[in-house]
């Protein structure tokens, strides 16, 4: 039986907050979330791989996990708004390379597939191909992956971001995770390039901090880096994001993103041991930024 009040209300001010619910996603949106009111969604569902969550049973008959993705995926098209944005992160094992997709399609079926983002946590760049410009000095490997003990496949280092909307004519504001131009001759050749900036296009490269201690720095056996969420969100555009929602909030990361941002979030999840995680850590970063807008004092 679901609370009648959330798990935690975490005011950033301006009459905006982090919600967190103890809920089922299915029922939480239902319930909980008006029609056509929420601007982003993002989110990482289970994948079906026996993950030991502590709440969930991470293995059931294929068909039948395709199913409840595809409720899901019906429970956010009640909820997004008609130029919101849905943001899927799935990832698949090396032996099941497919899995990502038809989780896709499961969840995304009312929707349009706007764009694909790879999300890539590892990468070798070798000093050649990286060019004189780029200042490489050695061949150099970044990030951290999972190593495969097999033969037969090769390490899994990305995973994907599917970017659903209603129609496929969401405008996102690109620049805002923009890059660098590495030429900066083409600042002058492009009209669109006067901040110096042009977009990342749809390979981002952003590793998972070291892990120390598992059970103080990732105490969630499947968690993304809140700068995932938060360059989702930026790509959509902050201005016109007034509610982010995350089904599967976890230990928090999307609320992270939201708090640092200041929307007002929303998030779902049945285990309240990783909802307590998650309030320290947007508790956490709320302090952070406190500390980092803090005015200097005078000599």
């Amino acid at each position: 039986m679901p609370s009648e009040g959330p798990f935690a209300t975490i005011p950033l001010g301006r009459r905006r907050a982090i919600t967190l619910w103890a809920e089922d996603s299915l029922s939480g949106l239902a319930r909980r979330i008006p029609p056509s009111s929420v601007d982003v969604v993002v989110t990482s569902p289970p994948y079906n791989l026996g993950v030991p969550y502590r709440s969930y049973g991470d293995r059931r008959p294929r068909d039948e996990y395709l199913s409840w993705i595809g409720s899901f995926g019906s429970a956010i098209d009640r909820v997004l708004a008609e130029t919101g944005s849905f943001f899927l992160n799935v990832g698949s094992p090396p032996r099941d390379p497919w899995l990502a997709w038809d989780v896709a399609r499961s969840a995304g079926r009312p929707f349009v597939l706007q764009n694909v983002v790879h999300w890539v946590k590892s990468i070798a760049i070798d000093r050649a191909a990286a060019g004189r410009a780029a200042g490489v000095t050695r061949d150099l490997a970044l990030g951290h992956y999972k190593p495969v003990p097999s033969s037969r496949y090769l390490h899994g280092a990305h995973e994907y971001v599917f970017h659903f909307t209603r129609r496929g004519d969401v405008a996102l504001d690109r620049l805002a995770i923009g890059v660098p131009y590495q030429d900066s001759s083409n600042v002058a050749r492009w009209r669109a390039a006067a901040q110096g900036l042009r977009s990342r296009g749809n390979t981002w490269f952003l590793p998972y901090p070291t892990i120390r201690l598992s059970a103080r720095d990732r105490p969630h056996p499947a968690t993304f880096p809140p700068e995932l969420p938060e360059w989702c969100i930026k790509l959509h555009g902050t201005a016109r994001t007034h509610l982010v929602v995350d089904p599967f909030v976890g230990i928090g990361a999307s609320a992270v993103a939201a708090a640092r941002l200041r929307l007002s979030f929303v998030g779902f999840d049945l285990d309240r041991e990783y909802l307590n995680v998650a309030v320290e850590r947007v508790r956490a970063e709320l302090r952070a930024g406190k500390a980092t807008q803090l005015p200097k004092r005078s000599a």
